[in-house]
């Protein structure tokens, strides 16, 4: 059950909300968004059916939920929202690009690939070998922020550890929880609790309904702040580094009001494939891609093999000013990759 606040609704009535589900033996969370208030109730529903919430100071409605991802969900959100990143939106009405490369190595590495793009990049890197490069950590967040000054893009980097995600937000326009730690409650809640836009990409073996709950420990803290990011599953085909499920992105976007982006660059994991991949995602109506871009991807110390080239971007810039109108959409004049 959700109680939705009217758009007049003072603080003073949302405690009050607060106060008589926590006398009725459950618990409150508020989420407050661009246009409205929720406040999340969990516990005995027929206790609090008793309360007449409906008829208190500053409520617009409640609503029953069948859903367990009750804050996210279209049932309590019918219509799709739009999260805004450093003032780019991400959302339904537009196609928005966000590249970079996939981990800061150094400053002229991090400015040549933001000159490229739209910057993104990873300061810290989760790794299946503990032998592989990590990240710069705060150096890295150090680049980031100074390429930032430097070129006016908004950064989305990835945070790893609940004791981070402070630190990260201080640097970051937006935090990213990436595959390996989408069941990582306890970075959901830290980074729900950061006040910042926060991107979850899809766990690798990972269902849609699994990811959708990952976005509900993030939005139970108080922040609908939040985008979705396909970018490929684990499957028996190795062909690919991840099997890319175009389906999920439809099939989210009817069940949470979130905005769903995807990742063609993790998802096929070879330069060759980034591009058709970008294509089906535009068509099948993501919100966005994030793309690995390089300025040198043979001396790449991560995911070289999947960044984008100066040469690939001639086609990028044309894909992504032909198709979006195509299915109804506009490119975010902020994303359109620079033609260096």
């Amino acid at each position: 059950m959700v109680v939705v606040m009217a758009p007049e609704a003072t603080e003073s009535d949302i405690d009050n909300i607060v106060a008589l589900v926590g006398a009725a033996g459950g618990e409150a969370f508020v989420s407050r968004g661009v246009n409205r208030t929720i406040v999340g109730l969990v516990g005995d529903s027929e206790r609090f059916g008793a309360l007449n919430l409906r008829g208190q100071r500053g409520v617009g409605d409640v609503v029953r939920i069948s859903t367990p991802y009750k804050l996210v969900s279209r049932e309590n959100h019918p219509e799709r929202s739009t999260v805004r990143v450093g003032g780019v939106p991400i959302g339904p009405d537009t196609m928005t690009l966000i590249a970079g490369p996939c981990a800061v190595e150094t400053p002229d590495q991090t400015l040549k690939a933001a000159l490229m793009a739209k910057l993104r990049g990873g300061a810290f890197k989760p790794r299946t070998s503990p032998y592989a490069f990590q990240g710069l950590g705060e150096e890295g967040l150090r680049i980031l922020a100074e390429v930032r000054a430097e070129t006016g893009m908004p950064v989305v980097t990835e945070v790893v550890d609940a004791r981070d995600v402070e630190l990260v937000a201080q640097y970051a326009d937006m935090l990213q929880i990436g595959t390996r730690n989408t069941q990582n409650f306890a970075l959901l809640q830290a980074v729900g609790d950061a006040g910042k836009p926060v991107m979850i990409k899809r766990g690798m073996s990972g269902t849609i309904e699994e990811w959708l709950m990952s976005a509900e420990y993030v939005a139970q803290r108080g922040n609908l702040d939040i985008v979705l990011c396909e970018r490929g599953i684990r499957t028996f085909e190795k062909a690919t580094r991840n099997t890319l499920d175009i389906s999920a992105v439809p099939v989210a976007q009817r069940l949470a009001h979130l905005p769903v982006i995807v990742d063609p660059s993790h998802s096929g994991g070879r330069r060759d494939l980034v591009l058709p991949l970008t294509r089906a995602a535009i068509a099948v109506g993501a919100d966005g891609v994030i793309i690995d871009v390089h300025p040198h991807p043979e001396t790449a110390l991560c995911d070289g093999p999947q960044a984008l080239v100066h040469d690939d971007l001639t086609e990028l810039a044309a894909l992504v000013r032909a198709l979006p109108p195509v299915v109804g959409r506009a490119l975010t004049p902020a994303a359109e990759p620079a033609a260096v």
